[in-house]
C-alpha cells in the first residue's frame, strides 16, 4: 500500500437540517486525528462526507489521490477510496460468524501479506468468538470485530466515528486500551470521531476542534487544547495533554509516577508498567496555583511554572492562566480575584498544583 504523503485536505460546504456546514481542513498523512466538539457540532456529517457518504460542494484530497472536486465533477465513490469505517453502532453482517466478517474484507483485499491477521485477531482480543454468530456478540465484542475487520481491509483511511460511545465503562475502558495500544503500531492514519475529550487526549495526535458546523482550530492535540482562544462551547475540554515515563510503581498506594518533562506526576495505578511511555490530561479547572510549594496539602503533584499569559474565561468571574513546566504547557482556570489577591502577572513564577485523583479514572 502506497503511503499517502500529504494526507487529507478536504474544503466542502453543505447543509443538513438547520446545520450549514462549512469546514476547511488539512490533516496530517500518519497518526490519529481526532474530530472533537459538543454534540451538534456536524462531526459525524465532517466523516460522512470526507467518505463519500454524504454530497457536499467543494474538494477532498487524499495524498496524491483526488476524491472529489465539485467544479471538475470529480467524484470517487466511497467504496473505491479504500476506507476503513467503524460506526458507532457495529455495522456487521447477521448471516456471518465473527470469522466470516473478518474475512470479508481481508479476501476482498486479496489477503494481502503484509497485514498480520492473526496478530489483529489476538490483538482485539477475538479470537474465542471466531466460531460465534453476530447476534450473540456484546456490544463492546462487537465493535471489538468492526475495528478488526476494518483494519483487514487493507484500507489506506481509517474513519471511525464514536466507536465508544454506546458502550458501558468496562469495555469501553478496555476497548479504549487496544486502541492505544493499536496507536503504536498503526500504519495507515485515521479519522477519530469523538466529544470525549478524555479519549481524545489519550489517543489523538493532531486535533480539529468543531462548533455548529465549522471548523474553529486545528493543529497538534497539545499545542490546541492549551490555546486560551476557544470558544465558550470548548471550555470544559481546554486543559494540558503530558506524556511522559512511567518511572516507579507504589503497590502499597496504588500509585504510578509520571517523569515529563516539567518534573514528577503521581497518578492512580491502572495497569502500567515501569518503562511505559503515558499520556495524562490535566484539566484547566484540576490546577491550583500557589506561590510557593505548599506542605500538608492533599494535593500530591506541586510543579514549578512560569506564567506565560492571562485571557478571559467564559464566565466574567474567571480567567485562564497559561504556565510553561519544563517546556510543557499547562492551564489554570482560576477566579480574577486570586489573579489580582496572589498578585500574578506574566513572567512571574508560581507552583501549579494538581490532585493525584484528578489523573486518573
Amino acid at each position: 500500500m502506497t503511503e499517502a504523503l500529504h494526507g487529507l485536505d478536504a474544503r466542502l460546504s453543505w447543509r443538513r437540517g438547520d446545520l450549514a456546514l462549512d469546514i476547511d481542513i488539512a490533516l496530517p498523512p500518519r497518526g490519529i486525528t481526532a474530530l472533537f466538539g459538543p454534540s451538534g457540532a456536524g462531526k459525524t456529517s465532517c466523516l460522512r462526507a470526507i467518505a463519500g457518504l454524504e454530497r457536499a460542494e467543494g474538494r477532498v484530497s487524499f495524498g496524491h489521490q483526488m476524491w472529489q472536486d465539485s467544479a471538475s465533477r470529480v467524484f470517487v465513490p466511497p467504496h473505491r477510496r479504500k476506507l476503513g469505517y467503524v460506526f458507532q453502532e457495529a455495522s456487521l453482517f447477521s448471516h456471518h460468524t465473527v470469522e466470516g466478517n473478518l474475512d470479508y474484507g481481508y479476501r476482498r483485499a486479496g489477503r494481502p501479506a503484509h497485514l498480520d491477521r492473526e496478530g489483529l485477531i489476538d490483538r482485539f482480543g477475538v479470537r474465542p468468538l471466531l466460531k460465534r454468530r453476530v447476534s450473540g456478540l456484546s456490544g463492546g465484542e462487537r465493535q471489538r470485530v468492526s475495528m478488526a475487520r476494518a483494519l483487514l481491509s487493507d484500507p489506506a483511511l481509517l474513519l471511525f466515528d464514536e466507536p465508544l460511545s454506546a458502550l458501558d465503562g468496562t469495555a469501553r475502558s478496555d476497548l479504549l486500551g487496544c486502541l492505544e495500544d493499536l496507536h503504536a503500531t498503526l500504519q495507515v492514519p485515521m479519522i477519530y470521531v469523538s466529544h470525549n475529550v478524555d479519549e481524545v487526549s489519550r489517543l489523538a495526535d493532531h486535533l480539529v476542534l468543531m462548533e455548529a458546523g465549522h471548523v474553529v482550530a486545528q493543529g497538534p492535540l497539545q499545542a490546541t487544547l492549551t490555546r486560551l482562544d476557544l470558544p465558550p462551547a470548548l471550555g470544559e475540554a481546554v486543559g494540558a495533554v503530558i506524556e511522559g515515563e512511567v518511572v516507579g510503581y507504589d503497590a502499597h498506594d496504588q500509585l504510578i509516577g509520571l517523569a515529563f518533562a516539567g518534573g514528577h506526576l503521581w497518578l492512580p495505578y491502572r495497569h502500567e508498567v515501569v518503562g511505559q511511555t503515558l499520556r495524562c490530561r490535566i484539566g484547566a479547572r484540576d490546577v491550583v496555583l500557589t506561590h510557593a510549594p505548599q506542605e500538608g496539602s492533599s494535593a500530591l503533584n506541586q510543579i514549578p511554572c512560569r506564567i506565560v499569559a492571562m485571557a478571559d474565561a467564559d464566565h466574567p468571574s474567571q480567567c485562564l492562566v497559561q504556565l510553561d513546566a519544563g517546556g510543557c504547557t499547562l492551564l489554570a482556570r482560576i477566579t480574577r480575584r486570586s489573579w489580582h489577591a496572589l498578585g500574578l502577572e506574566p513572567g512571574g513564577e508560581v507552583w501549579a498544583q494538581v490532585k493525584a485523583v484528578a489523573l486518573g479514572p
